[in-house]
């Protein structure tokens, strides 16, 4: 894999240091949109990258849907020139005024919004109506996950019609985020993510019956996103955010995934070799996401057998027995376990074209607030 991997001058990139392949995330576009069928169907999830120039590269596979966590990422996507930008997060308090001027201040793209609760609908409605502005709405429906949303059932019927009676909203559909199918079986995972899905769709069918509009059924994660792109639903759109970049953690986890390929590593430098058999490295919890346990944050290329037995804000110890190969200054490639937080700890990430660094990409959805 490593050779994959390979960059001629490592001299530009300061360390701890994430890496984005281009060819490599080029390679997942085309993986995605041949998986799908057709690149109508994909409303990518930006929160793994958080990048424009990633945006735009998924404009020119014909990707122009976008899926979005934070106003943030959503004004970067409009920045982009992105056509359509759905937020699925709730928004609430100063949120829903943020809301109304980006909307105001990027008319171009078309911005959708979730709701789960009649007081989060009257919000938006109030707002919007005073602005004189009209919102695109999803129902968020919860199929298991139990995170956010609202249960197929009476009161997400009454819900929906509450959602088209309002003024300043538009209500074009539901959508479904079920994150807790990650079963490593693929027909494990496609059993329960079919059984959670069916009363979606019945509701669906429901809403269509008393001739209200959901045109749009948005669907999904990367690990069940090889099962989404496999259904014929008039409507359905697929929301993997992943497998753009894709990471160890999904890669070892999920055996129908493994053709896409990490995208994004991170380079490291030995910075001190305090004993016999110990190996430091720059590579803290400050440049590698730390949700995953201890020693399990990422994977280390070309590094024999080891253990990682230290990792502090800015430090990352081996313990090996063949220390004495590395000496204060050396390189190593690592792959981060969970890259959508990994991303968010770099401002730019250097870009590797054919094996060389042809410059720097912004990853400007890490911060909170861009301009509105």
């Amino acid at each position: 894999m490593t050779d994959l991997y390979q960059i001629a001058d490592t001299s530009g990139i300061l360390s701890p240091g994430l890496l984005f392949y281009a060819d490599l995330i080029r390679q997942n576009l085309a993986r995605a949109v041949e998986l799908v069928g057709d690149p109508s169907r994909l409303c990518l999830h930006v929160k793994t990258h958080k990048c424009p120039e990633i945006v735009k590269l998924e404009r020119s596979y014909g990707i122009t849907k976008h899926k979005c966590a934070t106003i943030a990422e959503a004004e970067m996507v409009a920045q982009c020139g992105a056509a359509d930008a759905l937020i699925s997060y709730p928004i609430v308090g100063p949120n829903v005024q943020r809301l109304v001027a980006l909307v105001k201040a990027y008319p171009a793209t078309r911005f959708a919004a979730l709701v789960d609760h009649p007081l989060s609908a009257q919000m938006l409605s109030d707002a919007m109506s005073k602005a004189g502005l009209v919102l695109d709405v999803l129902m968020d429906v919860d199929v298991g996950h139990h995170r956010t949303g609202i249960a197929p059932g009476p009161e997400a019927i009454a819900l929906y019609e509450q959602m088209n009676r309002l003024s300043g909203l538009r209500t074009v559909g539901l959508h479904v985020y079920d994150g807790h199918n990650n079963q490593a079986n693929f027909v494990e995972r496609e059993t329960e993510t079919l059984k959670q899905f069916n009363p979606a769709l019945k509701l669906r069918e429901t809403l269509s019956v008393k001739g209200l509009p959901t045109p749009r059924l948005i669907a999904g994660g990367t690990p069940t996103f090889p099962i989404y792109a496999r259904m014929t639903i008039p409507g359905l759109e697929c929301s993997p955010g992943t497998l753009v970049l894709h990471d160890h953690g999904y890669g070892a986890k999920f055996a129908d995934l493994k053709t896409f390929t990490p995208a994004a590593l991170l380079l490291t430098r030995v910075i001190s070799r305090p004993t016999p058999t110990r190996v430091t490295f720059d590579l803290g919890n400050k440049a590698v996401a730390s949700d995953p346990g201890p020693g399990k944050r990422l994977i280390l290329l070309d590094v024999p057998a080891h253990e990682q037995v230290l990792q502090n804000e800015e430090h990352l110890g081996i313990e090996t027995p063949h220390a004495s190969q590395f000496k204060p200054g050396d390189e190593v490639l690592a792959i981060p376990t969970h890259v959508c937080p990994t991303v968010a700890l770099h401002r730019y990430a250097y870009v590797i074209e054919a094996g060389r660094l042809v410059g720097t990409w912004a990853i400007t959805g890490r911060d909170r607030v861009l301009s509105v």
